[in-house]
């Protein structure tokens, strides 16, 4: 009976809604918005908001203790170009997140537009960078460190041309993809690179679009190859060559609690959710986790927002042919996927950005979101997890030997405190959301029962995983820690 009982009590919570609320809708709201990305960019301890509009002014979303003010024109990123993509990071490693945005072509314009932060306040930088493009139809930016020499270089997937890769020579750009094997050509829409075998250095997932098969590059000392097809992964559980299909999203998350970081894919066509099985090679387990939902699919998004241990996932629908397809909340139970979607989420226009943070440092990651269409919002909505249970939060913040926060693909892990038992596990973005990129730390929900964690730090670099540890660390805190 008491077995019984217990299975029913999980089968409760495993279906129970979770309670989301919509912050400011005052502030926050209008529609026409593609990508949104987050970054403490004064320096002040809480996360600020950048929201890029399709065509009106873009925001800059000052969060003052979980209050957002728009500051886009006094900050002077109030560009009202189209934007379809964002990234924060420190580019020229100054302590302060700087920010590159990525526009629909215009004559006699750069379609790359590099800002310089300087104390909260941004200065053009794209020419002296070696970033002005004249053409090319942006889709993923990330600021990652390929080559290990301790600088940000610049990926830039584009949907109609070959994807580059700018090098970052004393802040002076060059692409580079075309010699060391990254100017692929097909219709890259998302990527996102991390380690994925484990080898010490960063590799990368490509989402291609109409039928191009999805790329994944291993890095060999600076010279990239694509395994996609031998490592399981090329179509992204989609059908092959089907021209009507294609993946928009790739996302790199640990799913199923083994410890290495797993693929997923969101896609025009069925969700596919690909397990690292370790030796360069994945399973698809997308069936196994009833999540090969064949839909229409912008973004995927991982965080744990219940905090018991597992990440869970949001996947928003795209606008397409005038018809918005349904975005949708799934709790992870550990062995599958079940669908927890709120009404006041469900009722929302189908969306393109997302991104969770914790907006009112609570402890506890909300959800933001935006609207491509015109009657379309861009929102925050704020989790309202109860506040014992929020609490369990943890935040690890990855910076390098000097303090600078240059490290995306950083691999952090949390164990139960002095055992081998993983609570979970999270990566340094390096690209994110709906062409997207943050620079903020990684988040972890530490279960119940658990009172303290041990944080082991692994920054892939120089074809090396050295480990760094933090040990004895309660939950609800920020810890930073320091690669090699």
């Amino acid at each position: 009976m008491l077995r019984l009982l217990l299975v029913v009590v999980a089968v409760a919570f495993q279906n129970a809604l979770p309670v989301f609320e919509p912050m400011q809708p005052d502030v926050l709201g209008a529609g026409s918005n593609f990508t949104n990305a987050f970054a403490d960019y004064d320096g002040d301890g809480d996360l600020d908001m950048f929201v890029g509009f399709d065509g009106k002014p873009n925001r800059l979303y000052r969060n003052d203790q979980g209050v957002f003010a728009d500051v886009a024109s006094t900050a002077g990123v109030a560009d009202s170009r189209p934007t379809r993509a964002a990234a924060w990071g420190d580019v020229d490693a100054d302590g302060d997140p700087d920010l590159l945005l990525g526009f629909t072509p215009m004559q006699d314009a750069s379609v790359l537009k590099l800002y310089r932060n300087s104390a909260g306040r941004f200065a053009d930088a794209t020419t002296e960078a070696g970033l002005a493009v004249a053409t090319g139809a942006v889709r993923q930016p990330a600021f990652i460190d390929f080559d290990g020499d301790g600088d940000l270089d610049l990926f830039i997937a584009f949907r109609d041309r070959a994807n580059a890769l700018y090098r970052n020579d004393g802040g002076k750009m060059t692409d580079v993809a075309p010699a060391i094997g990254l100017a692929d050509a097909r219709r890259s829409v998302g990527a996102v690179w991390f380690d994925f075998d484990e080898d010490g250095d960063l590799d990368v997932a490509i989402a291609n679009m109409d039928g191009d098969a999805n790329g994944l590059y291993r890095n060999d000392a600076g010279t990239f190859t694509d395994v996609a097809e031998a490592a399981g992964v090329a179509w992204g559980g989609r059908a092959p060559n089907a021209a009507g299909n294609g993946t928009v999203r790739v996302c790199a998350a640990e799913i199923d609690g083994d410890g290495r970081f797993d693929l997923f894919a969101a896609n025009y066509g069925p969700l596919g959710f690909f397990s690292n099985r370790g030796k360069g090679r994945f399973e698809d387990r997308s069936s196994a986790w009833n999540i090969a939902i064949d839909s229409r699919y912008d973004a995927c998004a991982f965080a744990d927002f219940d905090h018991d241990g597992r990440v869970d996932l949001y996947v928003n629908g795209t606008v397409t042919g005038g018809v918005s397809w349904q975005d949708s909340l799934f709790r992870n139970t550990g062995s599958g996927f079940v669908d927890v979607t709120p009404p006041g989420i469900r009722r929302l226009q189908a969306d393109h950005g997302v991104t969770w943070a914790d907006v009112d440092g609570d402890g506890d990651l909300d959800l933001a979101l935006t609207g491509s269409r015109a009657d379309g919002t861009h929102v925050v909505m704020r989790n309202m997890l109860p506040a014992a249970d929020a609490a369990r939060g943890l935040h690890v913040r990855v910076v390098d030997a000097n303090g600078r926060a240059t490290r995306a693909g950083a691999e952090v892990r949390v164990l139960a405190a002095g055992t081998t038992r993983l609570v979970g596990a999270a990566l340094v973005d390096g690209g994110s959301g709906y062409d997207a990129q943050n620079d903020m730390p990684v988040h972890v929900g530490v279960p119940s029962g658990v009172n303290r964690v041990d944080v082991q730090l692994i920054m892939p670099r120089a074809g090396a995983r050295p480990a760094v540890w933090q040990r004895g660390v309660t939950p609800g805190k920020t810890v930073t820690l320091r690669t090699k």
